[in-house]
């Protein structure tokens, strides 16, 4: 009950995507802006082999659509960590287990996938501006190679990934106070190519000594292009036209070497990991300002290199009741960043905000655990304690930030109890206590431009976040299938959001992430798994939540001091997700996938509803070594994510139309 497992081979109507659209299908897993959640929250720290890495963020969750579901054995899903985990993540983890073929030999396996999005067009687009991008094409080429032999174990895995989304087109409309509305649009055509190669040998030295040596390259190009025409209420006079190309290339490097010693005594275990990531963003902006006046043309070179090494150790033993597991980690992190503005005719960009930014973090952290497991109880205790050292010094010419640090040394306790009622029902009661630290950009002092009239910003003074969570959960099963239903509640502290607010005289909003007061949810969650038929099988998940946000104030800071003032915000929110898996003649199997999440609470107003239906079909051609697959994402094409948000002096709503109807067509061969 402390961990899901699910398979990707059986997420049919995703497969050819990344592993962020295979698992926006999973139980208990809902999306948000291109973000995971779980029960709501998006603070889910992602693991990759149980290890976190820049691929996919430290502490918070990056870059998971340039994962290919192909490369991807299983999903884990963990809402109560223990002490052996890093503490970040308030809403639990999520592990990403790569492929690692076990069978004796040479083997290896081969796969194409391709596909069209955008072959409607959503919402028109506003005069004046350059075409949506239509039938978008989709192409992931992907190689397996396993080589396992005696004492050794060579695994190969490269994917790549080339796409073309419109990955963005949002309308906006804002109104101020003084009577002032402006209506823009914001569209996104990008243009993405993601190679991906993993690779590494495992050493079985003997039947004590285990050595893994394994590498994770990952480069990704994106070509923006973007327009975004600003409207007077009536749509008749354009006031402004802001395009951009942004040209960025995304490079990722790992290295990992494992050492394991089983010990004479069966249950003993030493594990000694380090890891080292490297992570470079080289980004170019070049902005056209059309005015009625004059056209300004303006750019910015941004270049962050992330440095960062962990060393891990962990130790298992067993005792006459349980075992006992302790550890000890030390990180340190580096990411130096230079952001260069050059600034065209009657340039808007804050040029003054440029420079050098160096984010460092040193984290020491020690771990004790305690497990026992009977025939009836079962017992998890354990205290994880972290000090934290984060410096971020920032270029002094800067208008409004100064360099700022912070450091804390922190317990983080979890419980978990369970009683076994008999062979098929199971209750269990859990505690843990989390933390989310501001990531570098949360804090990066530089305004990004991308939209040019609602401006996001970091804040150096940003501080961490840290949970207590609650969960009562039981499980029942059956022959045909089975019921999990859990109780939960969070109570956060400093809640870390973004605030928007505008600068007196002006209609740009600036986005600038703050620590918002407390917050709290409970709820209610169900899984029922049951076999209907021998072709079919119904999965339901189920998921209601009380959100509230307690009143607050804050300053924001950039580009002059503004207050916010919020008032206590509360609403019931919830998704509901429905799978059924059909087993078909002829070795076929097929997926049918509803999902529905209510209107939801963020800071300053709310998202509303959406629905989508996925479905897909797949079938074993050549003695089962060969496989075909047809699928479609949000069939009806009825996904758009909508919200409105209230500030001081200003409310404004947007949909966002974006791409969500996919269609793919693949092929597959083991061998």
């Amino acid at each position: 009950m402390d961990k899901k497992t699910f398979s990707l081979a059986g997420n049919i109507s995703q497969a050819g995507g990344s592993v962020l659209d295979a698992m926006r299908n999973l139980p208990g897993i809902t999306s948000q802006d291109g973000k995971l959640q779980l029960r709501g929250s998006d603070k889910v720290m992602v693991l990759i082999d149980g290890k976190q890495t820049a691929l996919t963020g430290f502490g918070g969750q990056a870059s998971l659509e340039n994962i290919p579901a192909s490369a991807i054995e299983k999903i884990e899903i963990i809402n109560n960590p223990s002490a052996r985990y890093d503490a970040n993540g308030n809403a639990g983890i999520i592990n990403i287990i790569f492929k690692k073929e076990k069978k004796e030999g040479f083997n290896g396996k081969l796969g194409i996938s391709a596909g069209a999005g955008a072959l409607w067009i959503k919402k028109e687009n506003y005069p004046g501006i350059r075409p949506q991008y239509q039938a978008t094409p989709k192409i992931n080429p992907s190689l397996s190679l396993n080589y396992r032999k005696n004492k050794t174990n060579i695994f190969l895995q490269a994917d790549n990934m080339y796409t073309k989304t419109l990955n963005k087109n949002e309308f906006a409309d804002r109104f101020y106070d003084n009577g002032d509305t402006i209506r823009q649009q914001t569209k996104r055509n990008r243009t993405t190519n993601i190679v991906t190669v993993r690779t590494g040998v495992d050493w079985f030295k003997d039947a004590s000594n285990t050595f893994t040596v394994s590498g994770l390259f990952s480069s990704e190009s994106i070509i923006d292009r973007g327009d975004e025409p600003f409207f007077n209420a009536s749509l008749k006079e354009q006031q402004r036209l802001w395009q951009f190309l942004e040209d960025e290339v995304k490079t990722t490097a790992t290295a990992t070497a494992i050492w394991q010693h089983k010990f004479a005594q069966p249950g003993r275990l030493l594990n000694i990991n380090f890891n080292y990531t490297f992570h470079r963003e080289d980004e170019k902006y070049f902005f056209t300002n059309i005015m009625p006046s004059f056209t300004g043309l303006d750019s910015f070179a941004l270049l962050s290199d992330e440095h960062v090494a962990d060393l891990n150790l962990d130790y298992i033993h067993p005792l006459k009741y349980g075992r006992f597991e302790t550890g000890l980690k030390f990180r340190r992190r580096f990411i130096p960043v230079n952001m260069q503005f050059k600034p065209g005719l009657n340039s808007p960009l804050d040029t003054k905000a440029g420079g050098r930014a160096d984010y460092s973090e040193t984290i020491p952290a020690i771990y004790a655990n305690y497990v026992l497991e009977s025939n009836r109880y079962e017992l998890e205790a354990g205290m994880r304690a972290e000090y934290v050292h984060v410096e971020y010094d920032v270029n002094p010419d800067h208008p409004v930030y100064k360099s700022d640090r912070y450091h804390y040394l922190q317990p983080f306790v979890n419980l978990r109890l369970g009683y076994k009622i008999d062979e098929n029902n199971k209750i269990s009661l859990s505690y843990n206590r989390r933390v989310d630290r501001p990531n570098e950009v949360d804090i990066r002092i530089f305004p990004k431009y991308d939209d040019a009239e609602i401006i996001k910003v970091g804040n150096p003074a940003l501080r961490p976040q840290f949970t207590s969570n609650f969960e009562l959960g039981y499980k029942t099963s059956w022959q045909s299938g089975n019921f999990f239903a859990a109780a939960y509640y969070k109570h956060t502290n400093a809640t870390i959001t973004r605030i928007g607010t505008v600068v007196p005289g002006s209609t740009i909003i600036y986005n600038v992430f703050q620590n918002a007061g407390n917050s709290y949810s409970y709820g209610l969650e169900f899984m029922i798994s049951q076999e209907a038929a021998k072709w079919a099988t119904i999965n339901l998940n189920l998921n209601g939540y009380k959100n509230i946000i307690d009143a607050f104030s804050i300053v924001n800071k950039y580009p002059v001091e503004s207050i916010y003032d919020a008032a206590r915000e509360d609403i019931f929110s919830g998704n509901i997700k429905l799978n059924i898996n059909f087993h078909l003649p002829y070795q076929a199997e097929a997926q049918l996938t509803a999902i529905y999440q209510a209107p939801d609470l963020v800071p300053q107003g709310k998202t509303f509803e959406r629905f989508s239906i996925d479905a897909g079909v797949k079938k074993q051609i050549q003695q089962g070594k060969g496989e075909l697959f047809l699928n479609a994402t949000d069939i009806a094409n009825t996904l758009q994510l909508k919200r409105e948000i209230k500030g001081n002096g200003f409310r404004y709503t947007s949909t966002d139309y974006y791409e969500t109807q996919v269609f793919r067509l693949g092929y597959a061969y083991k061998f």
